[in-house]
């Protein structure tokens, strides 16, 4: 088995949407005029370039049907990537490329736009003057106010030393910077220290090249200092490369299975044992996840808890318990077909069911948003109410309704990369594992 092709990534969190799979072997063109079906979807795309009343766009016509193929088995794992989506996914995969320095959020309640929610140090946009919560609203002379996150991120990206002229948004008022792109690296891991000599290390994603490598040199920085009891924090981790949450794993343990994988023949076996190594930690170690923790992060999870390796706190975890092997395509672009299942060591299925945690606890760090909606306004008149002491305004559409969602308020990050912010009183489930250790 190709441990390297296998991922583990929540289609609920991952960037692109998520379709499905056709279990179908050795499946050719020649197929297609083999039943009335087949012969009919042919027809219907000739058809449909014959007699259709407007242009028809070809490319789009045909990854339609890609995407309404694979999405008819409601399997939201199995997924289809655009080239261009395919090729921001790389890049993250590799865990670096060129760009401004920032991360992005979307900035409208749909999901579209595009926010910055950090910015790092040493970066253009730093350098630039850009700051948390600048909204983008034309690259170059593209308008961006309601495109997609991962259109914004394109246009942002692009080749080494190259320039990209960026207006962003402030307190309603615009101001335009030019800045030239440069090497960023990805740091999926964070760490810092805690009261009574307790080391802390979050780790992000698995999906990252790098992810390994940073969690290991962590974890050593961790044992030069002497640290005896550790936290984990795999919370809003919402999976990636298999082999990478078999590695993070194994730093823990010394024997034994950490997970396995069954075909759809029924085939079992295992994908991933522990071997003792000099770097391994045999500390204390405390676990944290959430209702985002899914797939390789339940992986980790899950083989500590079968283990009793780890106390693990928090929120029961996503459930996300397959796999998938992503192929590339001809047109450049990619798709992850679900093809395992994977069971702990004590061969539990966690598929739609997800990890119980040794310990529960909510979640305090993300509070329900102010959000209303109404009705009976006269089309594009104004509302404003007062909510703490700050006026809220919404305007009516055509039909006179309204509808408000505040925003999330969301954890601070550091703009150091690899340098975790923490907020042990006002974290619930961060400040119950620090008890526990005590």
């Amino acid at each position: 088995m190709n441990r390297k092709r296998m991922t583990l990534v929540a289609g609920a969190l991952a960037a692109t949407a998520a379709v499905g799979y056709a279990q179908l072997s050795g499946y050719t063109q020649a197929d297609l005029t083999k039943s009335a079906t087949g012969r009919t979807f042919l027809e219907v795309l000739s058809d449909l370039q014959r007699y259709y009343l407007y242009p028809v766009d070809q490319t789009k016509l045909l990854r339609g049907a890609i995407n309404g193929a694979i999405g008819s088995l409601n399997d939201e794992f199995t997924y289809y990537s655009e080239p261009a989506d395919s090729a921001i996914d790389a890049e993250n995969l590799a865990g670096q490329f060129y760009g401004i320095g920032v991360t992005l959020v979307a900035a409208n309640a749909d999901g579209s736009g595009g926010k910055v929610d950090n910015v790092y140090k040493g970066g253009a946009a730093a350098n630039a003057g850009v700051q948390i919560g600048d909204v983008f609203v034309k690259i170059g002379d593209k308008d961006v106010l309601t495109a997609k996150l991962n259109e914004i991120v394109q246009l942002v990206r692009g080749k080494q030393g190259t320039a990209v002229s960026v207006t962003f948004s402030r307190d309603g008022k615009p101001y335009t910077v030019k800045m030239e792109r440069q090497p960023v690296t990805i740091v999926s891991v964070e760490q810092t220290m805690l009261p009574g000599n307790v080391g802390y290390i979050a780790l992000n994603t698995f999906y990252n090249e790098k992810a390994s490598e940073q969690f290991r040199a962590a974890v050593t920085s961790m044992e030069k200092r002497g640290v005896g009891k550790l936290i984990v924090d795999l919370r809003d981790n919402g999976g990636g490369l298999l082999n990478a949450g078999v590695d993070v794993a194994d730093q823990f343990l010394q024997s034994g299975n950490i997970v396995s994988l069954r075909d759809r023949s029924g085939k079992t076996q295992v994908y991933g044992r522990a071997t003792r190594g000099a770097s391994d930690y045999t500390g204390k170690l405390i676990v944290l996840v959430n209702k985002n923790s899914a797939s390789a992060s339940e992986v980790v999870s899950g083989a500590l808890q079968d283990t009793g390796r780890a106390t693990i706190v928090g929120e029961q975890t996503f459930g996300k318990g397959v796999a998938q092997i992503p192929l590339d395509t001809p047109d450049g672009g990619k798709v992850a077909i679900v093809a395992n299942e994977w069971l702990t060591p004590k061969g539990r299925q966690i598929h739609k069911k997800g990890i119980t945690p040794d310990v529960v606890v909510k979640d305090t760090r993300y509070t329900v948003p102010l959000n209303f909606t109404g009705g009976g306004l006269a089309p594009g008149a104004k509302l404003t109410l007062t909510v703490g002491g700050k006026p809220v305004t919404v305007t009516a559409d055509k039909d006179g309704k309204f509808t408000y969602t505040g925003e999330v308020k969301r954890p601070t990050r550091s703009a150091t990369q690899g340098e975790a912010v923490v907020d042990v009183q006002g974290d619930a489930i961060l400040k119950k594992a620090v008890d526990l250790l005590k």
